[in-house]
């Protein structure tokens, strides 16, 4: 496993970009295949083993949605 620094970063997308972006998240987790992406310059690759979950938060003034993919670094 390389070691890579700790990142937190947000990259805003036009619309056009986004779906297709889901699009190619979609087909991969249909098709059992690893999916890569590229976020601010660094390239992705994010397993089959990954777990999805979407978040909901609501606050005075907004509300957001977030689609979240995580993996373990050590399987």
């Amino acid at each position: 496993m390389t070691n890579k620094p700790d990142r937190d970063i947000e990259k805003s997308y036009s619309n056009e970009e986004f779906t297709d972006k889901l699009r190619r998240l979609a087909d991969a987790i249909d098709n059992n295949e690893k999916f890569e992406i590229q976020v601010a310059g660094e390239r992705i690759y994010v397993p089959v083993r990954a777990s999805y979950s979407i978040e909901h938060e609501r606050g005075d003034s907004e509300e957001e949605i977030e689609f979240q993919i995580k993996w373990s670094l050590e399987d």
